[in-house]
């Protein structure tokens, strides 16, 4: 759709034509009784998250060994693991992670969890690969900073790497094992089994009243129109302050609309909808990390993307749904950090 016909959308009856826009996007609908229909098949928006598909271990096991190891970077300082570390969600608790050269990302690091289930990757959603979003962190001057030349030389140099190349592949490290195997792993770290699958796959005690509201207002309210799938969200991109600068209190006039879908027409504020998988355990929040709880991430999405004043009510049911989407991993639910930041 191009600026001029989305502008015409927003122009008359702002809150529910940007609502229409955003269903349009996704390829869903609301029914009057505000049930889901996406593909014109009813209920089928929200989808239990499959579990890992079926992997060759020992290629898994590898990758493991590579995705924790620091000699991935040229310097031997970080390893993929330092932005993204499984025992706190897939991710890290800072707002932006610094560089190799001291630099700060330009994004918060999103969780490692089910990123085999996104379509898109990044938070611009550059890659459609995992192979070959890969390969640009090994080059990345800012992550890893690696050449394959320098990294195959330390790996069939290394005696346990070169057998474990050797069995695993048949051969010496190349560059399509390597991030076979960095793949491989990847893709294994899937969170299935969290209350509310367990909810979708017909146990209707498996989440409480409360998680039950909260699925009501996610679906009627409109979150379901961009965060949809068994991701819940990693496959459609999105304006982040379609009513306005995120975090702003007053609601924006029609001419701030237009000022806004100018800058996404330049992609300035358009970014791939994140999944909500684990996203209790995964503070900070938005691709800069500028919000530190849920509630408040919560409340904001709410005036930023629904043109909606949420009520503390309202705010308790959608994190109550939220955590009930944290799944288990190596046969243990995901942990809660310990910290007050992130609760």
């Amino acid at each position: 759709m191009s600026g001029q016909g989305r502008r015409r959308l927003f122009k008359k009856d702002t809150h529910r034509t940007v609502l229409l826009a955003l269903l349009v996007v996704s390829g869903g609908g609301l029914t009057a009784a505000g049930d889901v229909i996406v593909g014109g098949m009813k209920g089928e928006a929200l989808l239990p998250l499959p579990d890992a598909p079926q992997l060759d271990p020992g290629r898994v096991e590898l990758g493991r060994r590579l995705f924790h190891d620091k000699l991935l970077s040229k310097r031997r300082e970080v390893s993929c693991s330092s932005c993204h570390d499984l025992a706190t969600g897939g991710t890290i608790h800072a707002a932006r992670t610094v560089g190799y050269e001291g630099k700060m990302h330009a994004f918060n690091a999103p969780t490692i969890f089910n990123v085999g289930n996104n379509y898109r990757l990044g938070w611009r959603g550059k890659f459609t690969s995992l192979v070959s979003q890969n390969d640009a962190i090994i080059h990345d001057s800012n992550l890893l900073a690696m050449d394959w030349p320098t990294l195959l030389s330390r790996l069939n140099s290394d005696r346990s790497y070169a057998d474990a190349f050797s069995r695993r592949y048949g051969g010496a490290a190349e560059r399509e094992n390597v991030l076979d195997a960095l793949v491989s792993y990847q893709k294994s770290l899937a969170t299935p089994d969290a209350p509310f699958d367990r909810f979708l796959k017909g146990d209707k005690k498996a989440i409480t009243p409360l998680q039950k509201h909260g699925l009501k207002l996610f679906t009627e309210y409109g979150c379901v129109s961009c965060h949809q799938g068994s991701n819940i969200g990693g496959n459609m991109f999105q304006i982040f302050g379609v009513f306005g600068e995120p975090g702003a209190e007053t609601f924006p006039t029609p001419e701030d609309l237009d000022a806004r879908l100018d800058q996404a027409d330049r992609n300035v504020d358009v970014f791939r909808v994140p999944s909500l998988r684990n996203v209790a355990l995964t503070a900070p929040y938005f691709h800069d990390g500028r919000t530190a709880t849920l509630r408040d991430a919560i409340a904001i999405m709410g005036r930023s993307q629904l043109g909606r004043r949420l009520t503390e009510s309202d705010v308790d049911a959608l994190e109550a749904f939220l955590n009930s989407l944290t799944g288990v991993y190596s046969g243990k639910e995901l942990a809660q950090p310990n910290t007050e930041e992130s609760r």
